[in-house]
């Protein structure tokens, strides 16, 4: 779809969680990802599609960013070298990080902690974006069935239904303290220069072993990287207020609801000096 490209999203505070609020809102951010990750291709019909669109925008783009910075500060936390680090500073190391978290990065153990949060964001991005490229395919491969050339009947309601949900908070379900865990345990380090969203990560982590929640509201969002995932959402709306048949949702989908965003996590790993990514959308992009 072209045309004039949405603005991008107003400066949102975050107030930061103490350690335990830390995991909740971690949860926000791998419970989306998981349940998107499910989300099978095989589609058989209307219903599935329907179902399957109410997961994909089942997320708040600033509780995502703010849920991705604390699930990385959960990896990072992970390091005992730099947890002894933190612990072992009896200077204004709270005062130095709110200043700029850069400075977390010098502390003893602080590669690895950097590591492990590069790696556990960089492994949920990449799975996110993988399994919509999945369904995206699946958006050209259904229309061979006569239902997903059907018209989506209410879409006007369609999409209101999936705004709304796309500013509806994060609700913890009785899982989802396990699976982040077991979510975190498996996550490898990767490595690579420092980027913001992982540096954000470590001083959060460095914060919450400090007992310092005040300090860390200003770590919960990237400007990069909030603008990014704004515009996925745009995007989604605006495809799906184009698109006609079924087909076409499982496209926006595919593309919007799951590569966009699973490609923004994954870019928020590397270390960039580039402009947000932007994500143009055109119609002749999935019609055949």
């Amino acid at each position: 779809m072209a045309g004039r490209s949405p603005a991008p999203p107003p400066a949102t505070r975050h107030d930061a969680p103490e350690p335990a609020g830390l995991a909740v809102q971690a949860s926000a951010f791998e419970a989306f990802v998981r349940h998107a990750r499910r989300i099978d291709p095989a589609f058989s019909g209307p219903a599935d599609v329907s179902q399957a669109l109410k997961t994909g925008a089942a997320h708040e783009p600033h509780e995502l960013e703010a849920g991705m910075i604390a699930y990385a500060a959960l990896a990072a936390l992970q390091e005992p070298r730099f947890v002894a680090a933190v612990r072992a500073d009896r200077g204004d190391l709270a005062r130095r990080i709110a200043a700029d978290p850069q400075a977390a990065l010098v502390l003893p153990g602080a590669a690895e902690a950097e590591a492990r949060a590069r790696g556990a964001l960089y492994a949920e991005g990449e799975a996110l974006s993988g399994e919509g490229e999945k369904v995206k395919h699946a958006a050209y491969s259904v229309q061979r069935q006569a239902w997903a050339k059907a018209k989506v009947p209410d879409a006007a309601g369609r999409l209101s239904r999936v705004k709304r949900l796309s500013t509806e908070s994060y609700q913890p379900s009785r899982e989802d303290a396990a699976e982040l865990q077991m979510s975190l345990a498996g996550a490898a380090r990767r490595g690579g220069g420092a980027s913001p969203v992982v540096a954000r990560s470590v001083a959060l982590a460095a914060l919450t072993v400090l007992g310092d929640t005040r300090e860390a509201r200003g770590l919960m969002s990237e400007p990069h990287t909030a603008s990014c995932l704004h515009m996925a959402k745009l995007n989604l709306y605006q495809c799906l207020a184009s698109a006609g048949p079924h087909y076409e949702d499982i496209y926006c989908l595919g593309q919007h609801a799951m590569i966009d965003p699973g490609q923004c996590v994954v870019e928020a790993t590397e270390a960039r000096g580039a402009a947000p990514r932007q994500v143009a959308m055109s119609r002749a992009a999935y019609r055949r």
